[in-house]
């Protein structure tokens, strides 16, 4: 069935025809009075309306008609006219009845949207040979939460991890390990047989050679020339070096798979640069012949500058060197996934200090004809801050592990957990495992909640706490459900048929009611703190109505208690459902 909310807009926009009015003036919504749940203010402008037809009726007088036809229909409980003309809305019982049992049955009730689309969700970019940091967090955590909003919305949704694997970075691995290992064979220009199938290097080799490189090569120009030059032949192809590229890519792929899984993060796509490589030659030629690529200065670009006080730098595909640039190689893969999958929609999850730089790409792709302006969107977002209000970092200045911050907020959670005495009675595993779970919603609902563009300071006791806004706090609501279904299996009470009547009754029902219009929003903004706040009123209404209304108390009648059963199980159904896509767990008890 249609949520409540719809349910009375078709109310209120039938009434509203009816009087020779535009229906969209007469849009139901959630009211700001906690004594009123909806509001319809469409008597405002249709007493607008009515001004212009040169009659003379004020907006209480229109409110009045609307209130005589809408009083009529079965789903209404009551009205009443405010202030100028506001139509106060509450619904019948019967109807929260029947959305209850909606709710129940199906949690993810009219989360579809009207049209599937297939989106390519790029997100992640973790660069190969390098341990993943903090800067990947946010990328790694909205995506993963937008990915899987979309999805709940029955869009066909790929998630790419688009990782940096091409460039400066591989000659600097390649010239270092020559340096080290000068007898592989892959250095060894007339070797023609097959290179070994297993890796000559692990992750901590790459995560060793690459700063041990790329520090020689600031300080000695021959030790950069030979990064260079190796970065160049790579590109060209010399067999060797691609060959290992293959094993940096396989090395870093099996560390970023563990590493994205601890956070709880998957991709369907592990491509990276480099797959688009070949692509490049004929991508270059092709802006060529249609004249979209110009000779600059040496170097190859496209103009993407509109008008005449538009200064938007032009994309660059060729440096004057001839090298491929970042521009170059987002280009072609768009081209690959026009040929690949042919999406209607792609969403890049990626700081907006890139913006810029996605909106040289994106108009450059206009501009080729490859795709429309409006399937091309880059969800930007701001940065995780230390207390200096700057981005976070170790005390010493450097970057921080992801696995570093992560172990952070899993020390922050079991002292969290020590002080308040939670699962004390608990084995070591069991409070490991509570402890890592609370942490990790901890610090991904930290940054979840916040507009996707706000920064944010990261503060590990203020994440942890268990009131407020915050991860463990709906971890909490959901465990306490958990509990109360335990303990009502223990004394044989079942669920049963619903009879809402007391008001923290039906304001859970309500907060229950608006989970499909907050996916809707969520997935329309790619903003999931949309999402998040939704998930914490539904938790805030179970505490106000588990205060208010007893379930499994002794003095409670039989049909009471099974009737908020229900409602618990629907609760629970609900908020697991919604962390689910915010890809937050909970633990079964605390």
């Amino acid at each position: 069935m249609p949520s409540i909310l719809s349910s009375l807009d078709s109310v209120a926009r039938s009434a509203f025809e009816a009087l020779g009015f535009p229906s969209q003036i007469a849009a139901v919504r959630a009211s700001d009075r906690d004594d009123v749940p909806y509001q319809c203010n469409g008597a405002m402008a249709a007493a607008g309306i009515t001004k212009k037809r040169g009659e003379k009726l004020n907006p209480r007088e229109i409110a009045a008609q609307a209130v005589a036809i809408m009083s009529a229909d079965p789903a209404i409980g009551s009205l009443e006219i405010a202030g100028p003309g506001f139509i106060n809305i509450t619904p019948a019982d019967d109807l929260i009845t029947r959305r209850a049992e909606a709710l129940l049955a199906d949690p993810a009730a009219d989360l579809k949207a009207d049209i599937s689309k297939t989106i390519v969700v790029d997100y992640g970019g973790a660069n190969v040979a390098k341990p993943m940091h903090v800067g990947h967090l946010r990328s790694a955590v909205l995506g993963e939460a937008i990915k899987r909003i979309l999805r709940a919305q029955g869009h066909t949704v790929i998630g790419d991890v688009h990782m940096g694997d091409w460039g400066l970075q591989m000659g600097h691995l390649i010239s270092e390990l020559a340096e080290e290992q000068p007898d592989l064979p892959y250095f060894d220009d007339a070797f023609e047989g097959d290179y070994p199938s297993e890796p000559p290097v692990t992750m901590d080799d790459l995560a060793r050679l690459y700063p041990q490189a790329s520090n020689k090569a600031k300080s000695d120009k021959d030790r950069m020339e030979l990064s260079r030059v190796a970065t160049a032949q790579l590109q060209a192809g010399r067999r060797g070096y691609r060959a290992l590229l293959d094993h940096f890519i396989d090395v870093s792929v099996a560390a970023l798979k563990i590493g994205y899984g601890n956070l709880g993060v998957e991709f369907d796509l592990w491509k990276g640069e480099a797959c688009v490589d070949p692509l490049i030659p004929d991508m270059i030629d092709d802006l060529k012949a249609s004249g979209i690529a110009e000779q600059d200065d040496g170097a190859l670009i496209i103009r993407v500058a509109e008008g005449e006080k538009d200064k938007t730098p032009p994309v660059m595909l060729l440096a004057s060197s001839g090298a491929v640039l970042y521009h170059t190689t987002d280009l072609a893969t768009l081209i690959d996934r026009k040929a690949e999958i042919n999406p209607d929609l792609i969403v890049y999850v990626v700081d907006q200090r890139q913006a810029l730089h996605f909106e040289q790409v994106f108009r450059g792709a206009v501009k080729a004809g490859w795709y429309d302006r409006g399937q091309l969107f880059h969800a930007g977002f701001g940065t995780m801050n230390g207390k200096d209000g700057k981005p976070f970092k170790t005390r010493e200045g450097g970057v921080l592990r992801l696995e570093d911050l992560m172990e952070i907020m899993h020390e922050a959670a079991r002292d969290r957990l020590d002080s308040s005495g939670i699962g004390a009675d608990f084995g070591p595993e069991e409070r490991t495992e509570i402890a890592r779970k609370i942490g990790l919603a901890a610090l991904k609902f930290a940054d979840l909640q916040n507009q996707r563009m706000t920064n944010y300071i990261f503060d590990p006791e203020r994440f942890t706490a268990f009131e407020g806004k915050t991860g463990p706090y709906l971890l909490y609501a959901v465990v306490r459900i958990k509990s109360i279904l335990r303990k009502a299996a223990e004394m044989d009470v079942e669920s049963g048929a619903f009879h809402i009547e007391a008001e923290t009754e039906k304001q859970l029902v309500l907060s229950l009611d608006a989970y499909a219009r907050a996916i809707e929003l969520a997935a329309e903004k790619y903003a999931p703190h949309i999402l998040c706040e939704h998930i914490y009123t539904v938790a805030q209404s179970f505490s106000r109505f588990y205060a208010d209304c007893p379930i499994l108390a002794d003095d409670v009648p039989d049909a009471v208690q099974a009737s908020r059963l229900s409602l618990a199980k629907a609760t629970l159904s609900q908020l697991e459902h919604g962390l689910d896509l915010l890809a937050i767990e909970a633990p079964d008890r605390m």
